[in-house]
C-alpha cells in the first residue's frame, strides 16, 4: 500500500524519506530514546525506520513523517513488528518540538484515517513507559484508557486501549 499523506491545522503527516533518518538516528542514540527501551545504537536504530516504512507493505499501515512548517518534527505510527502483541499507536517528537500538541494532532490524524480506511480496524494501543508522563498524557487526550487486561510490550509499559471506531463518531 502506498502511504498516504495527511493534512492537519498545522501538520503534514508523509511517508519517510531517507533524508528524516539522521534526525530519527540521533534521537534513538539519546537519552529520550530510554522511554522505548534505548539508547539504541545505529544498526538496531536503522532496523526500526526501516521496518516502519515496511509496514505499509506489509499491513496497509505504519511510520509516517511528522512535518510542521515544512520541517521533520517527529513521526508518528501503527506498527505490529513480530514482538508487539497488538497493533500501536504510538508517536516520537524530536529535541525542542514538545509541549506545542503536535504528538496529539499527528496521533489523532492517523488514528482516524486507519479506522476510516480499515475495513475491520482493530482497536489501538499505546505501550507507555511508566516514567514517561508526557506520553501517557497524550494517550489520555487522544481518549486512551489504561488498562491492565492487555499484555503489555515491556513488562513494566502501561497499555493504553484506545477508543474503538464507533465511540469518536
Amino acid at each position: 500500500m502506498t502511504p498516504p499523506v495527511l493534512t492537519t491545522e498545522r501538520l503534514t503527516l508523509r511517508p519517510q524519506e531517507i533524508g528524516d533518518w539522521p534526525a530519527f538516528r540521533d534521537l534513538m542514540a539519546g537519552p529520550r530514546a530510554h522511554h522505548m527501551g534505548g539508547p539504541f545504537g545505529e544498526s538496531t536504530a536503522w532496523g526500526m525506520f526501516c521496518s516502519d516504512s515496511a509496514h505499509w507493505d506489509f499491513f496497509g499501515h505504519g511510520g509516517l513523517t511528522v512535518e510542521a512548517d515544512g520541517r521533520a518534527i517527529g513521526q508518528v505510527s501503527i506498527i505490529r513488528p513480530p514482538r508487539f502483541p497488538q497493533e500501536e499507536l504510538g508517536w516520537l517528537l524530536y529535541d525542542g518540538t514538545e509541549g506545542k500538541g503536535y504528538a496529539t494532532e499527528a496521533a489523532a490524524a492517523l488514528r482516524d484515517w486507519y479506522y476510516a480506511s480499515h475495513p475491520a480496524p482493530v482497536r489501538l494501543v499505546s505501550y507507555v513507559n511508566p516514567d514517561n508522563d508526557a506520553s501517557a498524557k497524550v494517550a489520555r487526550r487522544l481518549g486512551a484508557v489504561r488498562t491492565d487486561d492487555l499484555p503489555p510490550l515491556d513488562k513494566d509499559d502501561h497499555v493504553y486501549l484506545h477508543p474503538a471506531p464507533e465511540a469518536l463518531q
